[in-house]
């Protein structure tokens, strides 16, 4: 077996690694507001969102085609197998570790800036496609700013229309309708985050000429749907935990507003294929309904410890990848 051969393997399964871990790193994205407000049992909310993310990561494929040609050309990599291998395995590393303390961060954001970290130390800062990299990087940073702007308006018309009803009554009837928003954003949830994963085995593919288009392969996008799926059945408590409770104190009417929010601009994307991170839109749903439901109901210092993560994400990700890269350039 030659040593090609051997890369692709590898980056195909940690591909799928990756996509498993962002399934249970990410289930709280979808499904925090829901359980937190027990409009469904832990166990439900988890097998609903994973359902709806096979789902959703079945139904698109533009964004894997912006990740695949966005951020560099696959065709123009020097030791392309390794750079691509070398950001799957920071990305990972990143995301075990945020993980693991509980911090919301960003899968989306761990690896862009992984494949752009390791294609640096692979080739220089102009192996970037600056083009498609910063219309990307622009997603990143203006979607969670319009789902704030969203979800403060969005719940500004809740209690508009809903001023005048019992709030024990309003709330109940929420609940129920909370279980449809939840899995509206599961499922929006996997039209884009499942993606990821399904762009970089494609470009791997071509890198390595077992492609010819930027067209994903069904067998790709099947496994990366199942990776994804398998992943959320995992769950991600330490951050459904931060994502449900520790931003604000939430009741049925914020999580289905919550939920309304983040649903819109991260179908949007999809819509126009722009990865964008699941974790910063649906956080920022939740301050943005908290900041007009109760401005001092917010927990900011959550927020601003959220924020630094976010910050720091790309950059982090990004040195560990080019560590990795000339690691793994010292083994191949």
């Amino acid at each position: 077996m030659n040593t090609l051969l051997i890369l692709t393997i590898l980056i195909v399964v940690f591909a799928l690694a990756f996509d498993f871990i962002n399934g249970f790193h990410d289930t709280a994205n979808s499904i925090a507001t829901a359980v937190s407000t027990k409009a469904l049992k832990p166990k439900h909310a988890i097998i609903m969102a994973a359902c709806m993310n096979f789902i959703g990561a079945m139904t698109f494929t533009g964004v894997a085609k912006t990740i695949t040609k966005g951020i560099v050309n696959p065709f123009e990599l020097t030791n392309g197998s390794l750079v691509i291998l070398a950001a799957l395995i920071a990305a990972i590393i990143w995301n075990l570790v945020t993980w693991y303390f509980g911090i919301p961060s960003s899968s989306s954001h761990a690896i862009i800036g992984s494949i752009a970290g390791a294609a640096i130390a692979s080739s220089g800062f102009s192996s970037l496609n600056y083009t498609g990299f910063i219309k990307i990087i622009e997603a990143l940073i203006l979607s969670p700013i319009i789902a704030f702007i969203v979800g403060y308006i969005v719940y500004s018309i809740f209690k508009f229309f809903f001023r005048d009803l019992n709030l024990t009554k309003t709330n109940r009837r929420f609940r129920y309708f909370q279980i449809f928003t939840a899995a509206l954003q599961s499922y929006t949830h996997g039209t884009n985050d499942a993606q990821k994963a399904m762009g970089i085995i494609t470009m791997a593919l071509l890198a390595n000429n077992y492609a010819t288009t930027d067209e994903v392969p069904f067998w790709v996008q099947f496994a990366c749907a199942t990776a994804m799926g398998l992943g959320t059945s995992v769950g991600g408590w330490r951050i459904i935990k931060t994502v449900g409770g520790n931003i604000m104190k939430i009741r049925p009417v914020n999580g289905v507003a919550a939920d309304l929010t983040g649903a819109m601009i991260i179908f949007g994307s999809t819509l126009i294929h722009l990865p964008v991170s699941t974790t910063h839109v649906i956080s920022s749903s939740i301050l943005g309904v908290g900041s007009s439901h109760r401005l001092k109901g917010v927990k900011w210092g959550t927020a601003q410890r959220m924020l630094i993560t976010w910050v720091i994400t790309l950059p982090i990700s990004a040195s560990i990848a080019a560590i990795c890269y000339y690691i793994l350039h010292f083994f191949f």
